[in-house]
This record gives structure tokens, C-alpha cells and sequence, in this order.
């Protein structure tokens, strides 16, 4: 886990930085007020009061926007490459000047903790750094033709005006993970973050108007109708690319929309990971794998450890060391020092998470911490561990995204990996064993896009981040990141 922040915030402080954050729509370059001053409220959920108020887009702010980025779009696509990628290093600049700010505005939005916080301002900042030097190696290629007669000449170009649509759970990180490869690849943007964490996003959208992104190259709204707004968007054929991070249901819906007019699409959806420990496993570190792997953003992540498999002979030891580290963990608002675990984002993912403990004590599993919903005006849940976690339970299948680890023994690796294997999703799992060919053979059993070989984080800006069946298509990070708003195009000439 992430160590406390010892900075003192004070609620002057608090207020002054909602107070300096935007709070309009940003499009074509300019602040503006959404149509018929529309609003919506940003809430605290550590404390369940409103913070501010914010533009709330719509359909017409919408097409405002998606029009500006259709406009900008030519030449952006011209703008040397060297040229974006300056702006993109200009940006991470101020990310880091500014990490203070940033992350006490995600903080009071979404409730992780500060230290939490200014690791995922660092975090995204990186994907501006990478997509820099990958917005100077984008390449192509020159080939004579196998019959001799011709050349084949390879070039990669802008896919076009994309359509961006952000979590609540990751409100920096993910925006930059999206704007990032597009400005790289020279691709205009419309991003869309969600409801609940505006700031953040608007924030980037002010930092990257400072370190000089073209008007309508970069455009921002949050709305409180999503689909209302964005469906006309995405069905109009002017936007070329779709990226979106959520829930698989709403993944499906997207995917349709995008149909009609063949968008190009990555898709980073719901996940169901799972954590196996094996017998030989180090349980120290297993347990600390553990630890990032649930309770990361208080388990409100993807990439969450949402089954625990751990091996019949080491299950008692592993939960009792798992309790204890999880019972020590301070419950609190993240601007509050030593607070490990903040709230969740809202009442009804509070309520959730609840019923799905609940669910599962009705089926038989025991408590070995936590489990109860915690006394406060914020969306409060103490850290929990489960113990014989039956299949029957819902947690088995649904995400959980919260701070609930369940557990459930295994005998063999063969009954492990049908186990890990047996979820419509295949986003990410961890494996913990000390033998090497074990970890191996077991990586490349599990069907996900990703695998933590004792190691309980797997993301990073230079890799790769996606999955497989239902959790998504597409990758985003890495070498491959840029290639998502690219399109690869075949000029033949004849040579005789």
C-alpha cells in the first residue's frame, strides 16, 4: 500500500482548491457555460455533502464540441509529430508542479486517500511522458511487390475526432491514459468523465490548454445524461474512434451504437480477478500482493483481486494474516492523516457491496474482519475477509469493488485454474508459487490479458492494459497504445 501523506489539509485549503478548479465545459478551447445553465452537483462522498456545481453538457453542448473537434482535426493530423509530443512533455510538467493540487481536487471527489491520490497524478502524467516519445516512432514501411512490379508503400495516419469516455474510480489516470495516445497519434478528442469526478478531468483539460494543445484538439464535458449526450455523438459517423472504461452491460450498449457507423473501438471493461496462492507460496508476500491487489483504491478498480484462491493447506494462515493486516487499516476521509481506506463513491455502491457480503454470509462464508457497513455521514465499509466462500455466492460473479477479500480453498492447480478460468470476464489474475515453472504454466492457462506472477500490481504506462471474453478489446499503455488511433494505409505504386 501506499504510505499516509503527512500534509495537513485544512477545510480553507479544501475550499480554495474547489474554488480554483473549472468548472465549465471546455470546447474549442474556451471555457463555456452549458446550454440553459444547466448544473450538476459534485458530492464528497466522505461526507455526502456537495462540493460544487458543474456545467452539466447538453446533447447541443455535445455536438458543439464534437463539431470543434471535426474542425481541428486536419491540422492537428499535420502538426508535426515532434510538436505533439512537446505538448504532451509540457503537460507531465505540470502535472508534477501542480500533484499537490491535483490530488487533494481528486481526494474530495472520490475520496481516496492523499497519498493514494498523488500517486495516480504521477501515474497519469506518465502516459503523457510515454506517448510523447511514441508520438516520434510512429513508422510505416517499403516493400517491392513478391511479382516485382511494383512497390508497396506503408503509412500510418490519424484515425480521426475520438469520443473518450472516463471512470469515476481512476478520474486522472484514465483520461490521460485516453488523451494521451490520441494527441500522440495526432487524433482530436471529446472526453466525457463521469458524473461523479468532473474536477479531475477538467483540471487535465486546463493543463493541457496551458501547455499549448490546439483549440478543439482537446475538448471536455461532463453531463448528467450520459447517454442521452453521447449516444447522437457516436451514431453520427463524424467521430472515427471510440474509447471507453466501465461496465461490461454498458461496453455492450456502446459496441452497438458504434455498429451503424463501424467505429473503430477499445473497450476496457468489468473484471473478475482472481488471486491464487499456492501451497509452496512465500505468505508474506502473498499477503502484501494481496493487500495492493484488493485494496487498492479500496477495492474500487478493475484490476481488483475479486476471488481468492488459496490452497487447502495454507488457507488458515493466509486468512488469519490477511485479517489481521486488513483489521489494522485506518478508516477514514482521505485528507485525514494515516486514513488507509476512504469511502466509497456513493450510497448505492456502499449498499452493494453490503448485500454482497450479506449474500455470501447466507451462504455460509464467515467473517473473519470487518463486514458491516461503518457509522459516518460519508459511504463508509470496513475492510473485510470472508473465509469458505461458498460458489453458490454472488461475489463469485459479480465485482465487488470494495474493500472485501473472499476466500475459498482449492487441492490441485488443475482445480485452481478451472476455478480462475470459470467467469465470463479475463481482465487480469495474480499467481503466487515459488516455482518458476509452475507460475508459467499457470500464466498461460488462465484466460486473461494480464498476469501478476507474484506481484499484486500489473499496471504500468509502458505496458500493455487490457483483457480478453467480456472484459474488453483493444490494449492501452504500452508500445501498442498509440496503434489504437492509428490507421494503417497501402499506397501501391507501379514501377513498370
Amino acid at each position: 500500500m501506499t504510505g499516509s501523506t503527512t500534509e495537513t489539509v485544512t477545510p480553507s485549503r479544501e475550499a480554495d482548491v474547489v474554488a480554483q478548479a473549472p468548472k465549465q465545459l471546455f470546447i474549442d478551447g474556451q471555457w463555456v457555460d452549458a446550454r440553459g445553465s444547466r448544473t450538476l452537483d459534485v458530492v464528497d462522498p466522505s461526507t455526502g455533502e456537495v462540493l460544487c456545481a458543474v456545467a452539466d453538457a447538453s446533447v447541443e453542448d455535445g455536438w458543439d464540441a464534437l463539431k470543434a473537434a471535426e474542425r481541428a482535426q486536419p491540422d492537428l493530423a499535420a502538426l508535426p509529430p515532434r510538436k505533439r509530443a512537446d505538448i504532451l512533455m509540457r503537460a507531465f510538467e505540470l502535472m508534477h508542479e501542480r500533484v499537490d493540487d491535483l490530488a487533494l481536487l481528486m481526494t474530495l471527489e472520490m475520496g481516496k486517500p492523499l497519498a493514494e491520490a498523488k500517486g495516480e497524478v504521477r501515474y497519469a502524467a506518465e502516459f503523457f511522458r510515454h506517448f510523447a516519445e511514441e508520438a516520434t516512432r510512429i513508422d510505416g514501411g517499403y516493400q517491392t511487390a513478391p511479382t516485382g512490379g511494383s512497390r508497396f508503400l506503408v503509412t500510418r495516419q490519424p484515425v480521426g475526432p475520438s469520443i473518450l469516455i472516463t471512470p469515476w474510480n481512476f478520474p486522472l489516470a484514465m483520461g490521460a491514459r485516453k488523451i494521451g495516445p490520441a494527441l500522440a497519434a495526432g487524433c482530436t478528442s471529446v472526453t466525457k468523465p463521469a458524473a461523479q469526478t468532473p474536477l479531475s478531468m477538467l483540471a487535465l483539460g486546463d493543463i493541457l490548454a496551458e501547455a499549448g494543445a490546439p483549440a478543439g484538439s482537446v475538448n471536455i464535458l461532463a453531463t448528467s445524461t450520459s447517454g442521452k449526450v453521447m449516444e447522437p455523438l457516436i451514431r453520427s459517423g463524424i467521430a472515427r474512434k471510440l474509447s471507453f472504461t466501465g461496465s461490461t452491460e454498458v461496453g455492450r450498449r456502446l459496441l452497438e451504437q458504434c455498429a451503424g457507423k463501424v467505429l473503430r473501438t477499445s473497450m476496457e471493461l468489468g473484471g473478475n480477478a482472481a488471486f491464487v496462492v499456492f501451497e509452496d507460496a512465500d505468505l508474506e508476500k502473498a499477503v502484501d500482493g494481496a493487500m495492493l491487489a484488493k485494496m487498492r483504491n479500496s477495492g474500487e478498480a478493475c484490476t481488483a483481486a475479486n476471488r481468492i484462491f488459496v490452497h487447502r493447506s495454507v488457507i488458515e494462515e493466509f486468512g488469519r494474516r490477511l485479517a489481521e493486516r486488513m483489521s489494522e487499516m485506518t478508516v477514514g476521509r482521505g485528507v485525514d492523516d494515516g486514513v488507509k481506506v476512504g469511502p466509497l463513491i456513493d450510497v448505492n455502491q456502499r449498499d452493494k457491496v453490503a448485500e454482497l457480503v450479506q449474500d455470501a454470509i447466507s451462504g455460509g462464508a464467515r467473517v473473519l474482519t470487518g463486514g458491516k457497513v461503518l457509522d459516518g455521514g460519508g459511504f463508509f465499509y470496513a475492510p473485510t475477509v470472508l473465509a469458505d466462500v461458498p460458489a453458490s455466492a454472488r461475489m463469485r460473479d459479480e465485482e465487488i469493488f470494495g474493500p472485501v477479500a473472499p476466500l475459498t480453498p482449492f487441492d490441485t492447480e488443475e482445480e485452481a485454474v478451472a476455478a480462475v478460468n470459470a467467469t465470463e470476464y479475463g481482465l487480469v489474475n495474480y499467481v503466487y508459487t515459488e516455482s518458476l515453472r509452475r507460475g508459467l504454466r499457470v500464466a498461460e492457462a488462465v484466460e486473461s490479458g494480464m498476469v501478476g506472477l507474484n506481484q499484486g500490481v500489473v499496471s504500468n504506462p509502458a505496458a500493455p492494459f487490457g483483457g480478453v471474453k467480456e472484459s474488453g478489446l483493444g490494449r492501452e499503455g504500452g508500445p501498442t497504445g498509440i496503434d489504437e488511433f492509428l490507421e494503417t494505409k497501402l499506397i501501391g505504386i507501379a514501377m513498370d
